[in-house]
């Protein structure tokens, strides 16, 4: 009997698939098997991620191709695969081989995760194993079993699923022909004075970093101005409130982009103000007026990503394992890896039975939710024409983030957040608006005006499920926004009477100063490759946007992470820094007039292109064709960037020689040297397989130190950070050195090095002088760096070695036989230290003569019983 073979992305959906269609009387149940489930009809198996990649390129022999420019560009006709190094990986690709090659097995269902990575690992282990079966496509949008049971009577064919597949090996094979070249075209321009400085360059990665780099240049190039704020305290018969000055005819101008209404630049112009305001009334005048607030919509990935962040500090790829728990294992949210925010518009039915399962429920982790969904199936709150809601035409694969209504039972602390998150903003979507009364108050006195706002909460809508309510005020942020619910609320204001007059009760000037713009968190960030790098507020055009974003919602994080890993990007609290080889790798190609790796614009035209695609819209053939045409581009252009490096006349550099004190160095590509044909000196440009940046020779040069710095490679290719510093040579005169940052241990022994402190002459060196420190007995010339080797640890074997036996040790050669030392198997032992000045180690052991004469004597008795063993095992053996 033939059999379909289910293949899942991960074990434990091949368990719910078994667990839940074994329960259909029409399919029958499973029998486990070590790596499989078996029936009649049908077999279920699983990968674990991705068991098949891209192989590196290798020569016509089948060796690792170069790292140099002569064998780029690398675009092979077929793209060939290998297995992954991934655990268990080979072993799991095996199994799966043998199922699918198997004779009774006639027909392939892909049930991996419903998405183009998921069609990927599939079609790639089906490639790499020589499969040519039938295959239709399991698409699930969650994983209870209803969902399983929906899902398995819908299969879809493998001809409707072509478009995706294309999609997916396009966006693939473009990572590779991009990330490839690029990164050994990069490589082999920055390892070209030695060394191995692979630089890493991706399609999507490196306009991310660019991002990035942007704003921190931003940063380092802004220069703060200070103003002045003129705040008083008006006084009126409900209380006090609080106005500030501002000049009712400032109109906005790019030539001011740091102007204000309230800002004044001039301190003698504010004390003005003071002076004119001090002691005198203000006419009040107000108007209200009503805003309503709309609920915000459901979560897609990046969104929910972007507050899981911004509220509880969750990394982008954190709050994915958690979404991705909550879908798989606890079965309470739908599918994460969705661009959506919205639902199908079939889907009204199911939200308001998921409404009804929330309100029934009961629990920890629903907290007060059952409530707040009873309401809103109560006061059939749920809207079929809310097209912010339901709307068909902006969901493709997959719908918005929404629980499931199964409820978990058990959940940690931070999947019970991600969960709490994404059950409220469901139910909130369905809430009415929030209503509330804003009232802006211009209190004036003479020419001089200054202005007030409250914003009062009168009906709670939709915010009613976030706590909030009209008869319970909270404090609001000027920016109410969705990104974090928790904020929105009130900000009252004292109600002044008609006609009353306000007492300007305190006036004062608030010295302020201009700030440069906020370094990207992981929120941030995503908004700005969701919109690839333009500023967007307004959700409608933000969804227009998103189709032109930098990478899918189910890749961002990965290439954040993937940029700190390069160490190209570092996590500093909630804060994103790019390092001194993220900007380099940044200013090389806009050198190196290589756009296309650095314009976010443009990558955001490839994903819309994919998404085309995806929708069979756009031919595979003619998107690859593009990527190779970009590829061999991006490598002539840096090939002909080293060549023209080389040949180029370059400008002398405006330093004095540090050695001769000529007014400035020539340069060639390679090295700053000194032109006066009796000075010898150079400095090159790339130390350590890190190049140094002008500013940082400069500083070298003029101040012989520069750093510590990041970014050396060291020759077994691990990282490090030194100093550089300009040390005496004799044929050059000076050459660069590193020096690297002392320990603490280090400055206590530097701090050490005084005249009371002195225990001796240094018979190592016989120049310098022995100095007792708080943990060693060390020359200062060691100290200092001068090649000494003499230091004695103050501490040894759990010992401290008292001063007169330094002492000895130093000036005698040996210390006394000392018994209080403890070996690493925590036995006393007795010993005496020896300083061997001639020997290649300082430090030696001398043991005095064994006492026990008669367990020396026993040795042979041992030794005699020892031989006798090989015998015995002989003749058992036989």
């Amino acid at each position: 009997m033939s059999k379909s073979l289910i293949i899942a992305e991960k074990p434990s959906v091949a368990n719910d698939l078994a667990r839940v269609l074994g329960k259909d009387p029409a399919i029958g149940r499973f029998e486990k098997h070590d790596e499989f489930f078996e029936n009649d009809r049908y077999i279920i198996s699983s990968a674990v991620g991705h068991l098949v990649q891209q192989a590196l390129p290798t020569t016509a022999e089948g060796k690792n191709l170069p790292w140099n420019f002569e064998c780029l560009p690398v675009l092979p006709k077929e793209f060939a695969l290998e297995p992954s190094e991934q655990k268990g990986g080979k072993s799991r690709l095996a199994v799966l081989k043998k199922l699918m090659k198997r004779k009774d097995v006639t027909e392939l269902i892909n049930a991996c995760d419903a998405g183009r990575e998921g069609e990927l690992i599939f079609r790639y282990i089906v490639q790499f194993c020589g499969i040519d079966k039938p295959v239709r496509r399991l698409w699930m949008q969650s994983m209870t079993d209803g969902s399983i049971r929906d899902a398995f009577a819908q299969l879809r064919s493998d001809e409707e699923m072509r478009p995706l597949a294309d999609a997916a090996y396009c966006r693939s094979e473009s990572d590779w022909l991009v990330g490839i070249n690029s990164t050994r075209a990069m490589t082999a321009f920055n390892s070209k004075f030695g060394g191995f400085n692979k630089t890493p360059v991706g399609r999507v990665q490196t306009p991310t970093l660019a991002l990035l780099a942007e704003r921190e240049q931003e940063i380092a190039d802004f220069v703060s101005e200070d103003y002045f704020e003129v705040v008083g305290q008006f006084a009126v018969e409900a209380g006090t409130y609080p106005g500030r000055w501002f000049d009712p005819g400032f109109k906005k101008s790019e030539d001011l982009p740091h102007a204000r209404a309230e800002r004044i630049w001039d301190r003698a112009f504010a004390e003005s103000i003071v002076r004119r305001c001090e002691g005198k009334s203000a006419s009040v005048e107000e108007k209200k007026k009503p805003v309503k607030q709309i609920a915000p919509q459901l979560y897609d990935l990046t969104s929910l990503q972007r507050e899981a962040n911004g509220r509880f500090g969750f990394s982008a790829r954190r709050t994915l394992q958690l979404a991705q728990a909550l879908y798989e294992k606890h079965k309470a949210l739908t599918y994460p890896r969705t661009d959506s925010r919205y639902l199908p518009d079939d889907y009204v039915g199911t939200s308001i039975g998921t409404l009804e399962k929330l309100s029934a429920a009961s629990g920890r982790t629903v907290s007060d939710l059952p409530a707040h969904a009873a309401k809103a199936v109560r006061d059939r709150l749920v809207n079929g024409n809310n097209k912010r809601i339901f709307n068909g035409a902006k969901v493709s694969d997959h719908f918005a983030i929404i629980p499931t209504g199964q409820i978990p039972a058990h959940l940690d602390e931070a999947e019970q957040k991600l969960y709490d998150m994404v059950t409220r903003r469901f139910i909130a979507a369905f809430y009415p608006q929030a209503e509330f009364e804003s009232t802006t108050r211009i209190s004036t006195i003479g020419e001089d005006q200054f202005k007030s706002e409250g914003k009062i909460l009168v009906v709670p809508g939709w915010l009613a499920v976030y706590g909030k309510s009209a008869d319970q005020p909270q404090v609001a942020s000027e920016n109410d926004d969705e990104e974090d619910e928790n904020k929105k609320g009130e900000r009252q204001i004292v109600p002044v009477k008609p006609g009353e007059k306000a007492g300007l009760k305190q006036l004062d000037i608030l010295e302020k100063a201009t700030r440069p713009p906020a370094r990207f968190n992981e929120s941030t960030l995503l908004s700005a490759m969701e919109t690839a790098g333009k500023r967007v507020d307004d959700e409608d055009l933000r969804d227009a946007m998103s189709e032109r974003g930098l990478g899918t919602p189910a890749t961002r994080a990965a290439i954040i992470e993937g940029l700190i890993l390069d160490k190209y990007v570092t996590r500093e609290g909630r804060d994103l820094f790019v390092t001194t080889r993220g900007m380099r790798l940044i200013d090389q190609l806009h050198d190196m007039e290589i756009g296309i790796l650095t314009s976010p614009e443009m990558t955001g035209e490839w994903e819309y292109k994919l998404k085309q695609m995806e929708h069979g819209r756009l031919d595979r053939v003619v998107f690859m064709r593009e990527i190779r045409d970009l590829t061999s581009n991006v490598v002539e252009t840096a090939k002909n960037y080293a060549r023209h490096a080389v040949e180029r006349e370059w400008p002398e550099f405006p330093v004095p020689c540090p050695v001769c004190g000529a007014p400035s160095l020539g340069q060639d590509d390679g090295r700053y040297k000194c032109k006066q044909p009796d000075c010898k000196f150079s400095l090159p440009k790339v130390i350590a397989s890190r190049p140094l940046s002008q500013d940082e020779a400069k500083t070298l040069l003029t101040q012989k130190l520069v750093g510590p710095l990041t970014g050396f490679v060291n020759r077994f290719r691990m990282p490090f950070d030194a100093a550089i510093e300009l040390q005496e040579d004799k044929k050059a005169g000076l050459k660069a050195a590193f020096v690297f940052e002392k320990s603490p241990e280090e400055e206590a022994e530097a701090e050490a090095i005084r005249p009371e402190n002195r225990l001796c002459k240094c018979p190592a060196c016989e120049k310098g002088d022995i100095y007792e420190t708080p943990g060693s007995y060390i020359c200062d010339r060691r100290v200092s760096g001068d090649g000494c080797k003499a230091r004695l640890a103050r501490e040894m074997c759990k010992y401290e070695i008292p001063r007169e036996q330094a002492l000895k040790y130093f000036t005698e050669g040996k210390t006394d036989v000392i018994d209080k030392w403890i070996s690493k198997k925590g036995r006393p032992f007795s010993a005496a230290l020896v300083c061997n000045v001639k020997g290649k180690r300082m430090l030696a052991w001398d043991f005095p003569p064994r006492e026990n004469a008669k367990g020396a004597k026993s040795a042979p008795a041992k030794k005699a019983a020892t031989k006798k063993a090989p015998a015995k095992k002989k003749a058992a053996t036989k």
